[in-house]
């Protein structure tokens, strides 16, 4: 049955179709309201565009899906299909750079030392960077180093810092000083420690690792103080003090304290009460203890470990009245272990007390230790206690080749014989040429000032390093230079002189501030 295009099909009639459409469209054809006045009905009549003239076309649409009910939905899903990334932003390079790239690879800029790899690698980096600092279009290409260039003066940088660590530790190097070191003390036998056969770390029951931090224990201290404080407070603010009478503490007995405590390593805290057995480690434990200590000193050099930790074992020895050669032992190897790391506090400490045992008749290194005091006073300036020493030395002590080479020092400086006390520096017995450290500064200075008056008006530069016994050229001109003497040095034919006709007064001050004032008490 055909449908004239000026009557439209009944209600429920599908029209023929006349061109090809799909059944599932991207809306749903809502009424217009046309106006405010009229109701709005809630199922208009549908509506169909009138067919064409021609017959309709033999295709058959595809089977229709129902329609959504939400209008939302097919809106949401079209949207949801149409999102993409955003595409990455293109850098346009400026031409600058571009050039600056070119320049890097062209042949005559290219470094045999340098491989492409490296080269790409470095313009990768400034590049980028230029770029993340936004500075690409402000930087001066055309003067901007080539990162052959770049790459050459980094390695000259770490040629050279290599270089001067490598001066450094010769210049501190074991090998290349004639100091003897704590850890190689002896007299002809091997030291204990390297004897030992019992492993004692299984009994360690002290980290050094884990001791709490001078700030920490400052820090617990004053918030110990400030509690006490509003405790205080508070009693007084609840109507007065209570009542804190205790019994008193019985009073120690008279014979020393025997210790129990089986503990290898412990701190050292100084005593505000008498001490307690338990915590006091006997001399059996004590001796273990300072074959531990040994080891640890020779593997792990850790100074302030070390130092509480023999400051802990002299506690023990004290207040057991425990005085014998371990004693002495553990005094001597304090000492020499406070002379290394020139910690003159500690060292003066052990010196005192070794004089007493000493004087008891307990057998130690008395010699050794009698010209460390001797150099020690030269040090201090102390003239009295210098003179109190001397008289104390017996005929056959002063031929021992220790005090005998500490009275031949003393006696340089008293004729300020310069030469002959540098050559003494040179060679001097055991350790104390850690001690003469401490005070050849001054007598370089003193015989500094001697050379400029005695020789004008220049001397080669060699002739200070050789006299003053500086470990290079280098090292005797650095010393003129920390004094403000950088016009006394003339080079003239490949030798540097020591223009000493101009130094006039340059050193005289230094020298007098150097004598002036002496750190006695020398902690660290």
């Amino acid at each position: 049955m055909q449908w004239s295009s000026a009557q439209p099909p009944p209600p429920g009639t599908q029209p023929p179709a006349a061109y090809p459409y799909s059944a599932t469209t991207a809306f749903t054809p809502v009424q217009v309201r046309q106006t405010f006045g009229q109701p709005y009905s809630a199922a208009p009549p549908a509506s169909y565009p009138p067919p064409p003239a021609y017959g309709p076309l033999p295709i058959n649409p595809p089977p229709a899906t129902p329609l959504h009910t939400n209008p939302a939905a097919p809106l949401t899903a079209a949207t949801s299909t149409t999102t993409q990334e955003p595409a990455k932003k293109k850098i346009d390079w400026p031409e600058s750079v571009r050039n600056y790239v070119q320049r890097s690879f062209q042949t005559s800029n290219l470094d045999p030392s340098v491989t492409r790899a490296e080269m790409e690698a470095k313009l990768k980096e400034t590049i980028s960077y230029a770029n993340d600092q936004g500075h690409m279009y402000t930087v001066n290409w055309e003067k901007m180093p080539l990162p052959q260039e770049m790459i050459k003066e980094e390695r000259a940088r770490a040629r050279a810092l290599q270089q001067a660590s490598h001066f450094s530790a010769l210049s501190i190097s074991p090998s290349s000083s004639k100091k003897r070191k704590s850890t190689d003390f002896s007299e002809g036998a091997a030291p204990p420690w390297r004897n030992g056969q019992n492993r004692l770390e299984d009994r360690i029951t002290f980290n050094a690792d884990k001791r709490p931090a001078p700030v920490e224990e400052a820090q617990s201290k004053a918030q110990s103080k400030f509690q006490k404080q509003l405790e205080k407070r508070q009693k007084r603010f609840d109507g007065g003090y209570k009542s804190t009478y205790r019994e008193p503490t019985p009073p120690p007995s008279d014979g020393p304290v025997v210790g129990t405590c089986e503990t290898l390593e412990k701190r050292y805290l100084r005593l505000t009460a008498p001490p307690v057995p338990s915590v006091v480690r006997p001399e059996r434990v004590l001796r273990q203890t300072l074959e531990l200590l040994k080891r640890k000193w020779k593997k792990e050099q850790n100074y302030s470990y070390i130092c509480d930790q023999f400051k802990s074992m002299r506690q023990d020895l004290t207040v057991q009245r425990i005085k014998n050669e371990f004693t002495v032992e553990v005094y001597e190897i304090h000492a020499r272990i406070a002379l290394e790391k020139g910690d003159l506090g500690e060292y003066n400490q052990c010196q005192t007390q070794l004089k007493a045992l000493y004087k008891m008749g307990i057998k130690g290194k008395s010699i050794e230790f009698k010209a460390y005091r001797i150099l020690y006073f030269i040090h201090t300036a102390n003239r009295t206690a210098l003179n109190d020493v001397l008289a104390d030395l017996t005929a056959a002590e002063k031929e021992e080749e220790a005090i005998k080479h500490a009275l031949d020092v003393r006696s340089a400086l008293a004729l300020g014989n310069y030469h002959r006390f540098f050559r003494l520096y040179n060679d001097t017995p055991n350790m104390g040429a850690y001690l003469m450290d401490m005070f050849v500064g001054r007598e370089r200075l003193a015989a500094l000032c001697n050379i400029c008056k005695a020789y004008k008006p220049d001397v080669p530069l060699r002739f200070v390093t050789e006299e003053l016994y500086f470990e290079s050229d280098a090292d005797a001109a650095q010393f003129i230079l920390d004094y403000q003497g950088q016009d006394l040095l003339e080079d003239r034919d490949g030798t540097v002189v020591f223009l000493t006709g101009k130094a006039k007064e340059l050193f005289e001050g230094p020298r007098k501030a150097a004598f002036s004032r002496v750190d006695i008490k020398g902690q660290i």
